[in-house]
């Protein structure tokens, strides 16, 4: 009698489960959000099943489409979402969209109902964390799982089920820093380099990294067709108008997620230069070396292998488009900007911007040196009358600002809130460090030794500005340089001089006109 009692009441308190509801909450627990698919015997339940978690279902009309449809979602949004499908002629169908999704290398979890299988127990469907982690870790594509029909209708008591955490993002892959390195130095000595945005960048989101890599080191880019957008088609370093000229004039090509197949003419002549140097980035080791053999190879996700290069660039010397670049975005639009110099006042013409006539002043049509801290004491001197005081910006080359240089203390004595900006290669148009330096003097006179362009590495220029009374920063790291910058735009009761040491060996990109758009290569440091 107690023991008929005791089984009653277990089976008044078991709460039944079918395999379709089983599903559907192993789905939502991956996260998944959207299903696309044609229902039919044994997957109808399924269908309904994840339509009451929450998962947002989409019946097409063919499993093809659906199975684009879902590969799609896993592409915009980084997670897979479901393709169901019955077994037989549904499956076939979806197989080319399971094709597609391989190829484009985005996830997607297809689902087809089978004939039943004699099944003892039910299990805990831990294949879809796996399916999830299959379809998303590494190069992403599509997974197929196979649900027979008597798992789908069979009934289980729910404390019987064993659930499974949801699937974690892809862990992080980093490329090896001495590929890392290597592929430093090559663009270092790049005259005309390439980076070629693929549809590998824009799934691994690296946008921001990608346009910081572009502006700050001052690449063209050319992207593919999907991966447009990762940087705006409208974008000032956008060669795509002239795609044909610059992959063939290109002497290295960055690869960010991007395969030389068809699309790019598989990386071959005559399309591409003979000498070509490809860096490419990859996550996936198969696709390394497909149809042309990499000078470096870098192993990894393109936004986290990106991010290394950057740290990478940041621990060299900076170059002038470094320079520029950060210049460019902490200076007021309303400023003055007076320049001059060689590479200083070319890449500054076209880096640092004006918005307003009349607050732009250089070395003109007689191309003179020595002009810029008089330019900038008349420059001040007429905006401290105004009501509407703007800034004056004077940015010089080292041995432009020699000439004239003594001026500084005009500014300190009149006290024209100027800020001095002293872009310093150590020469004229270059330079040498200071160890070079030290070894031409041990070898002799250096007035018959020393290149006739270089100049005193490392001169103090800053100390010149301080002596007089001003504000003097040395600066050799872009956070040095941002935060001097913006100290010198706050201070408006005293002149300033920031002494920015770049690469000696640092130049001006080579000048490459297309004939449908003017665009130019580069260097990168």
């Amino acid at each position: 009698h107690h023991i008929a009692l005791s089984t009653e009441v277990e089976a008044v308190n078991m709460e039944e489960i079918t395999g379709a509801q089983i599903i559907a909450e192993a789905l939502k627990a991956q996260n998944v959000e959207y299903m696309f698919g044609i229902v039919g015997v044994p997957v109808i339940e399924v269908a309904m099943a994840v339509q009451g978690v929450g998962i947002k279902y989409v019946g097409m009309r063919n499993e093809q489409a659906a199975c684009y449809a879902a590969s799609a979602v896993g592409y915009l949004t980084g997670r897979p979402a479901v393709c169901l499908v019955v077994s037989g002629p549904g499956l076939i169908h979806a197989l080319g969209g399971m094709a597609n999704a391989n190829m484009n290398c985005w996830p997607v979890v297809v689902i087809g109902g089978s004939s039943d299988q004699n099944q003892e127990t039910m299990g805990a469907f831990q294949e879809f964390p796996q399916a999830v982690r299959s379809s998303i870790y590494g190069r992403p594509g599509a997974c197929y799982v196979d649900v027979s029909g008597d798992m789908v209708t069979a009934r289980v008591d729910r404390a019987r089920v064993r659930a499974a955490p949801c699937c974690p993002p892809p862990p992080v892959s980093l490329a090896h820093p001495k590929a890392v390195t290597e592929a430093v130095a090559m663009l270092k000595t790049s005259k005309q380099p390439l980076v070629i945005v693929g549809k590998g960048a824009a799934y691994s989101r690296a946008e921001d990294e990608v346009q910081e890599l572009v502006e700050l080191c001052g690449l063209p880019f050319l992207p593919t067709p999907m991966g447009k957008g990762v940087l705006p088609d409208d974008h000032p370093q956008c060669v795509a108008a002239a795609r044909s000229r610059a992959l063939l004039q290109a002497d290295v090509v960055v690869l960010l997620g991007a395969r030389l197949n068809w699309i790019l003419h598989f990386g071959l002549p005559p399309r591409f230069n003979p000498q070509v140097k490809v860096i490419q980035v990859d996550i996936c080791a198969e696709e390394l070396g497909n149809n042309v053999k990499p000078a470096v190879a870098l192993l990894g996700d393109i936004r986290n292998v990106v991010s290394q290069a950057l740290a990478a660039h940041s621990s060299v010397p900076m170059n002038y488009y470094t320079v520029f670049h950060h210049i460019a975005e902490l200076l007021p639009h309303d400023c003055i900007i007076v320049s001059e110099g060689a590479n200083t006042m070319d890449i500054g013409r076209t880096m640092l911007y004006n918005r307003l006539p009349r607050h732009r002043l250089d070395a003109g049509t007689f191309g003179t040196m020595g002009v810029g801290l008089g330019f900038a004491i008349a420059a001040a001197l007429v905006e401290s009358g105004r009501k509407t005081c703007q800034r004056v910006v004077c940015v010089e080359g080292d041995s432009a600002f020699g000439f004239s240089g003594m001026e500084v203390e005009t500014m300190c004595r009149y006290k024209l809130p100027v800020i001095i900006i002293v872009v310093n290669n150590n020469g004229i148009y270059s330079g040498v460090d200071p160890h070079t330096w030290d070894e031409l003097g041990k070898m002799g006179d250096l007035t018959t030794i020393a290149p006739p362009v270089t100049l005193l590495p490392e001169a103090r220029y800053d100390q010149v500005m301080a002596a007089f009374g001003g504000q003097g920063f040395f600066v050799r790291t872009p956070q040095e340089l941002r935060s001097a910058l913006q100290l010198c735009l706050d201070d408006w009761e005293r002149p300033s001089l920031l002494n920015v040491l770049i690469d000696p060996a640092s130049d001006r990109k080579q000048q490459v006109v297309s004939t449908l758009i003017p665009f130019s290569f580069n260097i990168w440091f």
